[in-house]
């Protein structure tokens, strides 16, 4: 069973995806619409999350309303790029933890390995909504998704703006239950591993740092 691939459908993910793409957009700009796009795909990809009821007095009278059951969630951003939507996630559910994952890759085998891991002491019992802009070749994914469930988690989402094929594929074969929500899924990879027509480097223009 592989994992569904959640595309968002939406026309103001669709708009603000295309401003991203264009290469005279700021940083400032820049960085605010991938926080946009970030709270836009975490209202989809928290539409699981169970409900339980609560006993509220609105202005006219008591009654019972839905509440969140308290379920506990972690967003989890793979360095750095996944920064940029972590405060998006975190608009829409404020109580999340939150951890951080570091990888390099290894110049010469190209395959990523993890140089930091800190995560909230109860991170086995929480939903993991694991964050990065690009879903490229799939190596980083698939190394962090092993890496949180080497420390026992079973319930993981991941959520990227941009996806190529040959990363979905990938993570279809490497953590078939996982699903992924996505802004878009582009054309293909160009030889240099970079997503076609693609956004550029997404850490960059997040940060500034070219």
């Amino acid at each position: 069973m592989s994992g569904k691939v959640h595309v968002m459908d939406h026309p103001l993910v669709a708009h603000k995806m295309t401003i991203l793409r264009d290469k005279d957009t700021s940083v400032k700009d820049f960085r605010e619409i991938v926080s946009e796009i970030g709270m836009l795909i975490t209202y989809e990809a928290t539409r699981d999350l169970p409900l339980t009821t609560k006993e509220v007095e609105t202005p006219i009278c008591k009654t019972t309303a839905p509440t969140l059951k308290g379920k506990k969630f972690a967003v989890v951003p793979i360095l750095r790029a996944g920064l940029g939507l972590v405060d998006g996630v975190l608009r829409m559910v404020p109580g999340a933890r939150v951890g951080h994952i570091g990888m390099f890759r290894d110049e010469e085998t190209l395959e990523p390995h993890v140089y930091f891991c800190k995560m909230p002491k109860d991170i086995a019992e929480r939903d993991i909504l694991i964050v990065d802009p690009m879903l490229a070749t799939g190596g980083s994914a698939e190394a962090a998704i092993s890496e949180m469930k080497k420390r026992g988690c079973t319930n993981i989402k991941l959520m990227v703006l941009l996806a190529a094929p040959e990363g979905i594929e990938h993570l279809q074969k490497t953590h078939p239950d996982v699903d992924i929500y996505c802004g878009a899924v582009d054309d293909h990879l160009n030889e240099h591993g970079y997503i076609v027509p693609g956004l550029g480097d997404a850490g960059d223009r997040i940060f500034g740092t070219k």
